[in-house]
Formats: structure tokens, C-alpha cells, sequence
């Protein structure tokens, strides 16, 4: 029996006399890796923010494990909509701490470990300033992470990466969906969606398709 984590239903979103969501139905398998493609302003992070609970919709619904997803209640979800406001005087140790602090549920082994998960040395004093946009990616990624969530979002994690970054950042999210992560991404290249994802869908104009 298929167990759909996320179910979208007939969700509209509409901005004066744009309409980013128009009538998207899709579902999610729990434990696979989803993609979706389509240029800026296709719908695509508009549709990650209503499913976090971060935009509410005008009509339609959207269900995370059976349930309705509530307004800014994303509790078990990690987001990379917008890369997270690093301290860049900070290193990565310190600024995961920093924004552990405003749920305090999360301890500083939970933070290590979720540092040395994507690659990077949690002793590392380095100012996140200094970083490589590889190392960027892989703390924001961390950030996202640390909590153990079961659903991992990522509006365009690859975006800016050199090749060698890109194929880092496959192999760490492949090792993640390995440990029972669902993960939904989304990309300009339709190569980084066919290399990990094991269902596709394409957004142009508010509209999904799945391919």
C-alpha cells in the first residue's frame, strides 16, 4: 500500500492578477525523493511555502500525514526556502547554535551531529564569512536537519554550485533519503532532478504537471 506523506488538492493561490497556484493536485510517497522543475516564478516556491504553512491558500487543501497543514506549523519539516540568515562573524557551530536557542529543543550533540552529517568539522573555528557557497549550502543544510525532521524541502539547493559542489550535495541528499528522509526539491536543471529523484513534476505558469 502506497503511504503519501503530502496530498495537495485543488490548491489556488493568487496574487492581485497573478495566479502562482492554479488548481494544483499532486501527491508525495513518504520516504522517496520528488522533484520539480520549472523557471523562476513557475509556482514552485510558492507551492513549498504552503505546504511548510508559511502562505496560506485561497481554496484547495493540503494534508501532511492525513492532517491539514496549519499556518506557520511546520514542526516536523526541514526548509531551505531561502538560505537561513548566517552570522558571518559566527562559525558554523555557533550560528546552528544561535538558532537552535529559539526553539531550545535541541541540543549541542544534536547540533554536531547534524554538522558532521553534511561534511563539515563542528570544530572548525572558521567564520561562516570565509566560507565556500558549497560550505554555505552544506551548513544551511545542517541547519535544516538538526531536529530530525521527516520531510526535507529545498527550493534550489544546487543553485550556484560548481560541479564538484553539485556532486557533493547529490551524494549527501541520497544519504539522507537513505536514512528515511522524504525530501522534495526543486530546480532549474532538469539533470540534477533526474540524477536523484524518483518522481518529477514540472510547474510553468502556476500549473503542475507530473511527468
Amino acid at each position: 500500500m502506497v503511504c503519501y506523506l503530502i496530498e495537495v488538492e485543488q490548491a489556488v493561490k493568487k496574487f492581485k492578477e497573478v495566479t502562482a497556484l492554479n488548481q494544483v493536485n499532486v501527491r508525495f510517497e513518504k520516504g522517496k525523493i520528488h522533484g520539480i522543475i520549472g523557471r523562476n516564478g513557475s509556482g514552485k516556491t510558492v507551492l513549498f511555502k504552503a505546504i511548510c504553512g508559511f502562505m496560506k491558500l485561497d481554496s484547495g487543501t493540503i494534508l501532511i500525514n492525513s492532517k491539514p497543514v496549519k499556518l506557520a506549523a511546520a514542526q516536523d519539516i526541514g526548509i531551505i526556502i531561502e538560505e537561513p540568515g548566517f552570522i558571518d562573524s559566527m562559525n558554523g557551530f555557533k550560528n546552528l547554535k544561535l538558532l537552535a536557542s529559539i526553539k531550545r529543543s535541541i541540543t549541542d550533540k544534536e547540533i554536531i551531529e547534524a554538522i558532521k552529517e553534511v561534511g563539515l568539522d563542528p570544530n572548525n573555528r572558521k567564520h561562516v564569512g570565509k566560507y565556500s557557497l558549497g560550505m554555505r549550502h552544506r551548513l544551511a543544510i545542517a541547519q535544516a536537519i538538526m531536529e530530525k525532521p521527516e520531510l526535507l524541502i529545498l527550493d534550489e539547493p544546487m543553485n550556484g554550485l560548481d560541479k564538484y559542489g553539485v556532486v557533493e550535495i547529490r551524494a549527501l541528499l541520497k544519504r539522507l533519503n537513505e536514512q528515511g528522509i522524504t525530501i522534495i526539491l526543486s530546480s532549474h536543471y532538469a539533470e540534477d532532478i533526474e540524477a536523484l529523484c524518483d518522481t518529477v513534476c514540472e510547474m510553468d505558469n502556476g500549473n503542475l504537471q507530473v511527468l
